[in-house]
């Protein structure tokens, strides 16, 4: 997608009619690698921000910022999938295609979706974002059943790489505005970006959240590494003429996406662990998105050995933790046997 093309349809926000079904399964998921199995519900299409390695550019084929404004029609359809499984603990995010929040203020897409998901009993809505626009969600009864996520990167790729998005100090103030206001929050160290001073800047990243998100108001954490698709290398050269992420040493795997080599991605993902244990204490729920199970053995303190496993333990963690939004006790058979649905 060429740069004039692919900057054009974020011009202007299109309100778009419900057309066929908008909830799924996440797109990256792969038989070789440890997916979450997280729904997205497609509400969403396209973002504002401007992101050198956003996926989008290589994704979509009409650039054109679209959001679902049938709410109705949305919430009839995640009631049907989730009542038709209601062993399942289903977690949903609308971030897919767009940011969950950058638009709020015109939409008012999520506050919609968090006044329905409340009273849904067996699943929690996720808003991811890079935005700081949360003021717009404040003041909605939520009943913890949605999570506020941020897609968390040092200020340096912040400045350099996220073009448009809210600033870190910006995204550390929406955090502790939401848990003031009683939501549970999701961290997203994901894409991890080597450079230079990678290694104290993100430290310095984690003690900065560490300082507005107490652990009781912890989701979940994830962390992962920049990885793209080949034929996005060029976009991302030719999109973002002073973007330098290209440069590093890649190696292609199975799911044909480019990703640093593992010895590398290991000494990442220890540091990160590590630190988030420190920090946020040993009960949060950390996981690794799109990797192989042999880094999770290297990385992670647990290990999954399916994607509907580690569906399992989400269900099982929030059961634990967050009783009164999962009080239904999962069963591991169910999760293993239907992980491809």
């Amino acid at each position: 997608m060429t740069n004039s093309y692919y900057r054009d349809g974020k011009k202007k926000v299109d309100f778009v009619p419900y057309k066929g079904e908008k909830m799924d399964t996440c797109a990256t998921i792969h038989d070789e690698y440890v997916c979450c199995n997280v729904k997205v519900l497609k509400s969403v299409s396209n973002c504002p921000f401007d992101c050198s390695y956003c996926f989008l550019q290589n994704y979509l084929t009409n650039p054109q910022l679209e959001v679902v404004d049938d709410i109705t029609r949305l919430m009839q359809e995640i009631e049907i999938k989730t009542t038709a499984q209601p062993w399942r603990f289903f977690r949903i995010g609308t971030w897919e295609l767009g940011d969950s929040l950058a638009l709020e203020e015109q939409t008012g897409q999520a506050k919609q979706l968090i006044e329905h998901f409340k009273d849904i009993p067996n699943a929690v809505l996720e808003l991811k974002t890079k935005s700081n626009v949360v003021d717009p969600i404040l003041d909605c009864v939520h009943h913890q059943k949605t999570v506020v996520s941020w897609s968390m990167n040092t200020p340096f790729i912040i400045d350099t790489e996220e073009h448009k998005t809210a600033s870190f100090d910006e995204r550390i103030t929406a955090i502790k505005k939401v848990v003031d206001a009683g939501y549970l929050v999701g961290l997203h160290f994901d894409p991890m970006i080597l450079y230079s001073d990678w290694k104290q800047d993100y430290l310095k990243c984690l003690d900065a959240c560490r300082n507005v998100l107490p652990p009781e108001h912890v989701a979940w954490i994830s962390i992962g590494s920049l990885r793209f698709n080949p034929e996005q290398k060029r976009l991302i050269e030719n999109n973002f003429r002073g973007s330098d992420i290209t440069c590093q040493e890649m190696v292609k795997g199975s799911d044909n996406k480019m990703r640093y080599v593992k010895p590398m991605r290991i000494q990442m993902y220890q540091h990160m662990m590590a630190n988030i244990r420190r920090l946020w204490g040993e009960n949060a729920f950390v996981y690794l998105c799109m990797e192989r199970w042999d880094i999770w053995d290297k990385v992670m303190d647990i290990q999954p050995r399916s994607i509907g496993e580690l569906d399992f333990m989400f269900a099982d963690y929030f059961h634990t933790t967050f009783p009164t939004i999962n009080p239904q006790i999962p069963n591991i058979d169910l999760y293993k046997k239907y992980q491809s649905t």
